[in-house]
Parts: structure tokens; C-alpha cells; sequence
């Protein structure tokens, strides 16, 4: 079970049965254009923050159908004889751009695109949705809960409530992105370079006959990394003092105390004074106890001394929001080099799409570096870094803005071009550096975790025109 696996038929069975049909009725080569994108950021946040882009490159470039693919297929009945000599010698030749991993998204952005045949374009839709679902939400859900930490580190503790083991591994890494210091998942350090962080669990204290003995056989063992589990009996009665003595004995240069259960404001408040009158202001605390953002939050704002947090079941499963909800839709397909766009309609608006190829900008303000707005434009449209370009909500035209001082960023990268990856993925130290200064350049209006601000996403005037056309129409028919 745990043995690496091909992929390629983790899929959706429609991906399967279209592709058969577009061979039956020679459409294989035809050129679409796909768009990731997702509706609604989750817990009615500001933002999301992508994240898999790694492991959709390492989907893609690993696409092949075994011999045992071809014989299950052969077996279902479903399908012809010439599209299953046709898997036996598929490649994959599409192009792929995407948003960098780290980076803050908005709602409807394209922020994966996929170009080629139609088979292949229309097969890659499950698993792309599967990666980057996932830890794009896992990211955008610990993030919220380091921003509320204030700077006070977060490890990921959610190995054994994650959703299997894969959830598991790569939740560390959305996880890690999103700004946490490290994880409880060892495998994601072997695997991901995830930091792997912890001490002890309760069993470890009741295995001896006294919380002291415990806590002293642990620190002979691990003085560099000494944090002493105090909530087994009595956090402030037994657990705490046992500590104290401890360190004051045996003086490890790593002391810290932590705190799974209980009111963690009356806890810490009673166990940082216990210990600074110990002459142990140099002891840590560490609190780990069903938290997220908003308890974390409040249990700050009533002065609850915390030095860092563990948290686990609620950000590696998102408890509160738990579905991204990236969708795949057709946005264009190519006849003879023209590009056809293709829109999806609607009576509910948020389900209408935007046609055609596109091309993501973001507009950042020169003076302080903020991000002002994305604009999705067709492609091969420039945005002139000039004074006076106007921006509008595409929901709402009257409401517009023009932007003065501003420069222009192309969102996306190249990660495929004709089925050959022409992108290296950074390090995942780097990919979370990024991910740290690209929330420095929100506003902190944006940052709320109820009612942000709405931040700009625009159409071109372009594309505007392009979409309302297609609507129109529609409508006349």
C-alpha cells in the first residue's frame, strides 16, 4: 500500500469514457484550453494561497498506462481497441502555466492552464484538482493560523487526524508553505525537507511512577531538546513544579514546558509566573489543544503567555471549510492556429466562466509594493505601466479605480511546453520565503479574518467585451 504507484488511473472513470469518444470520433488532436480556478476562498477569508504545483509537475511528468491499466480498461468493455493502442504509446505533449506555489489567489483566476489535444487536456483534470485542492486549502488555512499567532511559531501536530497517509505527507508541506515552523510527520522531513518537531506524549510520564522521574529521565536523554509535558495529572499542582525541579537540578539548555488540556489563558498565565518566580524566565510554553486562528486569537487577546503553538486536526483537515473548491472548465479550443473561446453559462453567476486564452497579471504600487489588483487579460495583451489605467469590478462596471505609480507582474509561469517541463521548482525553503513576502504585500484591510476587504480581480477591457458577447449570444438563441 505504502510502495510507490503509478497514478495515471487515479481518475475520474467520464475522464476515460470522453477520451474513448473524442477517438471514436476523431477529435483526439484537436487543441483545448483548460482553466483551474476556484470560487469562494475558504472561511470567507481574503485570500487563498496556492500550493501543489510540485506534484502536479511530477503527476504529469510520470503519465503512462501499464500493461494492467490496458487489461482493467480491456475488461470494463467500455472502450474500442484503438484507444487502448492508443494508451499503450501515450505521451503527454500539452503546454501548462500556472501561479507559483506561495503565492497569494483570488477567486476565478486561471491559476493553472493546460493546452493541448483534447484528450490529454480533458484526462489531467482529476488529479490536478486533487493536488492542488488540497494543499492549496491546507496553506490557506495555516496561514490564517500564523497570522494569528503573531509571530509566535506554529507546528503542524495533525499526522494521525489527516485524511490518510498521503493527506498526511503532503498536508505538512501546504502546511509549511502557509508559514508553519514544522511537523509532527516525520516521513515529511525524509520526503518534503519538512523540519520534523516533538518530545513526548502522556504515555511517556505514566510509564513511571512519578511525573519528576519522567521528566528527569527525559532531560538526561534529550538536553538539547527539552520540553516537558505538564497537563498528565495536574498542570498547575504537579505538573509545573515537577518541572521546575527538574530543570532547576539538572539546568538543560533547552527548557520548555507544554500544554495539551485545559484553559490555556489561566494555565499559562499561573505557569509563566511559577516559573519566572523559579528563576526559569528563560522556560518556554507550549500549548497544543484543538486550536485554530480564532482561539489562538482570543486566548492572546486575553494575555495567555505562549511562547508557540501546536495545532492539529483543525488545519490538516481545514475543519471549519473543508473543500477548496477548484473547478476545470473549458476556456478555448484552437481550429487551424485561431483560437475559439468557449464560455460556461449559468443562471447562478458565480458558475459563468471567463473564455479564451488568458494571461494573469498583478499590479503592485511602486511607493509601498502593495498589491493593487490582478487583471486577467487575453493573451498577448500588455497593461502599460502608465498613470491613469482604470480598473473596475466586472461585477459591478460603475465602480472603477485608476491606478497611478503602479508596475505590472506576469502571475504565471511556463511549467510544460508541448509535454516537456521547462520549470525547476524552488526549494520548499524558498517556496515559503515567497509565500512570507507576498502576504507582506497585501493591505492589512485584506488580512481580516471576517469581512476583508474585497480586493480587485479585473477583466480586460478585452476580455470584458469578449465575455459579454458570448453572452449575449447565448441569450438570443
Amino acid at each position: 500500500m505504502f510502495a510507490e504507484k503509478n497514478l495515471t488511473m487515479l481518475t475520474d472513470f467520464y475522464e476515460i469514457t470522453m477520451a474513448n469518444g473524442y477517438l471514436e470520433l476523431g477529435m483526439q488532436d484537436e487543441i483545448a484550453y483548460f482553466d483551474m480556478f476556484f470560487r469562494k476562498v475558504p472561511d470567507g477569508g481574503g485570500f487563498a494561497i496556492m500550493a501543489g504545483v510540485e506534484q502536479v509537475i511530477e503527476y504529469l511528468k510520470s503519465l503512462k498506462f501499464e500493461e494492467e491499466d490496458i487489461e482493467y480498461l480491456r475488461g470494463r468493455k467500455f472502450f474500442s481497441e484503438a484507444f487502448l493502442d492508443y494508451l499503450k504509446n501515450f505521451k503527454f505533449t500539452c503546454d501548462v502555466w500556472a501561479v507559483p506555489e506561495g503565492t497569494p489567489i483570488y477567486p476565478h483566476e486561471p491559476i493553472i492552464t493546460v493546452r493541448g489535444p483534447i484528450m490529454q487536456a480533458q484526462f489531467v483534470e482529476s488529479m490536478i484538482l486533487l493536488i492542488v485542492n488540497h494543499q492549496s486549502l491546507i496553506a490557506t488555512k495555516a496561514n490564517r493560523i500564523v497570522r494569528a499567532a503573531k509571530g509566535r511559531p506554529i507546528m503542524e501536530f495533525g499526522t494521525r487526524r489527516a485524511h490518510g497517509f498521503s493527506a498526511a505527507m503532503l498536508g505538512a508541506r501546504a502546511a509549511y508553505i502557509g508559514g508553519c515552523c514544522g511537523t509532527a510527520c516525520t516521513i515529511a522531513d525524509i520526503d518534503h525537507g519538512i523540519p520534523a518537531l516533538g518530545t513526548m506524549a502522556h504515555s511517556w510520564v505514566q510509564m513511571f511512577p512519578t511525573e519528576y522521574e519522567a521528566f528527569r529521565k527525559y532531560a538526561e536523554i534529550y538536553p538539547e531538546n527539552c520540553t516537558l509535558l505538564v497537563d498528565t495529572y495536574n498542570v498547575l499542582k504537579s505538573g509545573v513544579p515537577a518541572a521546575i525541579k527538574v530543570f532547576k537540578e539538572l539546568d538543560p539548555p533547552s527548557k520548555a514546558i507544554r500544554i495539551d488540556s485545559g484553559d490555556i489563558t489561566y494555565l499559562t498565565k499561573n505557569a509563566r509566573k511559577m516559573l519566572d518566580e523559579a528563576g526559569l524566565t528563560d522556560c518556554k510554553i507550549t500549548i497544543s489543544n484543538s486550536l485554530d486562528e480564532y482561539i489562538i486569537r482570543d486566548v492572546l487577546h486575553e494575555g495567555a503567555q505562549v511562547d508557540s503553538f501546536g495545532v492539529g486536526e483543525r488545519l490538516i483537515t481545514a475543519k471549519s471549510q473543508p473543500v477548496f473548491g477548484g473547478v476545470y472548465k473549458l476556456a478555448a479550443i484552437e481550429i487551424d492556429g485561431e483560437i475559439i473561446p468557449k464560455i460556461k453559462i449559468s443562471e447562478n453567476i458565480e458558475k459563468i466562466t471567463n473564455p479564451g486564452f488568458k494571461t494573469l497579471y498583478r499590479l503592485y504600487d511602486k511607493t509601498t509594493g502593495k498589491a493593487l489588483a490582478d487583471v486577467m487579460t487575453l493573451d498577448g495583451e500588455v497593461i502599460p505601466e502608465e498613470d491613469g489605467y482604470e480598473i473596475f469590478d466586472p461585477n459591478a462596471v460603475w465602480k472603477r479605480k485608476t491606478l497611478e505609480n503602479f508596475r505590472v507582474k506576469n502571475l504565471r509561469v511556463q511549467l510544460f511546453d508541448k509535454g516537456e517541463c521547462v520549470y525547476e521548482s524552488p526549494s520548499i525553503e524558498e517556496i515559503k520565503a515567497y509565500c512570507a513576502e507576498q502576504i507582506e504585500t497585501l493591505w492589512d484591510e485584506m488580512l481580516r479574518f471576517e469581512n476583508p476587504q474585497t480586493y480587485y480581480v479585473d477583466l480586460s477591457q478585452n476580455l470584458y467585451d469578449l465575455k459579454q458577447k458570448l453572452l449575449s449570444a447565448n441569450h438570443a438563441e
